[in-house]
């Protein structure tokens, strides 16, 4: 595995077994400098679309998507949880699915490719499982930056990359993604706190 590829799986991992809500966003910025950095190994030379990917790695998915998403998560002004929950069985459940994605790529486990695919298919069921143990709103969508990046990482498996108007979609996806994840994280109370609060009299 070259070294891009692992901090990429562990700034996957480590996240979602062993780190809180609130510090999720340094592990997103730690997981698009690995992107960046695997794309410039996977395609040496300075153009017009290297730059311009790499810009947009370093502006938007280090820097300027973990401060959305911190601040969000601050302003909800909840305790500060694990990612995933603690127990043996959401941790046996994911550590065999990350087995499994890697047998997926088994057949040719030398290839830097099947590598690749390897660590893209651990960071979709990871997500996914997320997306399943915690409803927590900012665990949500967390899970779905968590997929936004396994889909930037695929990217690498081409000969050549995507053009440079399909890379500013799925910026703008990425963004409004978050845009709209954090303000709603923002502004929504806790339901079991909004239960508990007496009603006025009419």
């Amino acid at each position: 595995m070259t070294l891009p590829l692992m901090l990429f799986f562990v700034a996957v991992l480590v996240p979602v077994f062993f780190s809180r809500v609130r510090s999720v966003p340094a592990w997103l910025a730690l997981q698009a400098l690995a992107l960046g950095w695997n794309g410039v190994a996977q395609h040496p030379g300075i153009s017009l679309h290297a730059v311009a990917a790499l810009a947009e790695v370093l502006i938007v998915r280090a820097a300027l998507v973990p401060l959305l998403l911190r601040r969000a998560i601050l302003a909800r002004a909840e305790p500060n949880l694990d990612l995933m929950p603690s127990n043996l069985f959401s941790w046996a459940t994911a550590i065999t699915l990350i087995v499994l994605a890697f047998e997926f790529a088994a057949p040719s486990m030398s290839d830097q490719q099947a590598i690749t695919l390897g660590v893209v298919g651990a960071t979709v069921v990871v997500a996914l499982l997320l997306l399943a143990t915690n409803a927590a709103p900012p665990a949500q969508l967390i899970a779905l930056l968590f997929l936004e990046n396994a889909l930037a990482l695929f990217e690498s498996l081409f000969p050549e990359p995507w053009p440079l108007p399909v890379h500013a979609a799925l910026s703008s996806i990425y963004l409004l993604t978050v845009g709209v994840g954090a303000w709603l994280i923002a502004r929504n109370e806790d339901p079991a706190v909004q239960a508990e609060e007496p009603h006025e009299p009419h």
